[in-house]
């Protein structure tokens, strides 16, 4: 019985090993969706479909540190995951390296940050769960905005704005429900955060895939 308990599921190791065979997937199959309709070839290519994955697996894994890490590796192996599948579909082109070292650096960056927000959200205690709950909805609300203000695909900025509101909306009544403290946080702050991570993407992000 005690080699069994001592090999739970929920063991560093197995959630590594998890979210980065679900990076993979994820990697190759937003690559394989692309093109089929408007809204769906933007949202697999775009920030905040790779990146809020990683607040999914942040709430499912118990410990804060190893939430932390598989965001990071959760989006190191979405980035490997679709530009293999790049290769082998003959479109990585000569600025491809550059465009995947920006991604993977995006990653990094914004990976462990959600991957903290999915285990905050469920799991600690006090106000920065509401805190935590607006930068899972900040993603996508902010690249709502990218797509209306940056790009003109207005249709598509309707969809993805309405659908980081109502996740905004969904996350603080589930706050609210579990009795976090100031749990309006979380609908105050989304939108401020929305615009924060626009100007990220504009600003940087934008810029060094030009460049790239």
């Amino acid at each position: 019985m005690a080699p069994l308990t001592a090999f739970r599921r929920d063991t560093p190791g197995i959630a590594l090993i998890a979210t980065a065979v679900f990076g993979l997937l994820l990697g190759w199959a937003t690559y394989g969706l692309h093109g089929l309709t408007p809204v769906l070839d933007r949202a697999t290519n775009s920030t905040s479909t790779w990146i809020i994955w990683t607040a999914v697996a942040g709430a499912l894994i118990r410990d804060r540190r190893i939430a932390v890490w598989s965001g990071a590796l959760m989006m190191l192996a979405t980035c490997c995951g679709y530009y293999t599948a790049s290769a082998l579909g003959g479109t990585f082109g000569s600025g491809g390296l550059g465009t995947a070292a920006v991604w993977s650096v995006a990653g990094l960056t914004g990976g462990p940050l959600l991957g903290w927000a999915g285990w905050t959200v469920r799991r600690a205690r006090g106000d920065l769960r509401a805190v935590a709950g607006a930068v899972i909805a900040m993603v996508v609300l902010g690249e709502g905005l990218w797509m209306g203000l940056g790009l003109r695909y207005w249709g598509e900025a309707a969809v993805f704005l309405t659908v980081g509101a109502l996740l905004a909306t969904l996350l603080t009544v589930y706050l609210a429900r579990t009795g976090a403290r100031r749990y309006w946080l979380c609908a105050m702050l989304a939108p401020l955060g929305g615009l924060v991570f626009y100007l990220a993407e504009k600003g940087i992000l934008n810029g060094l895939i030009g460049t790239a």
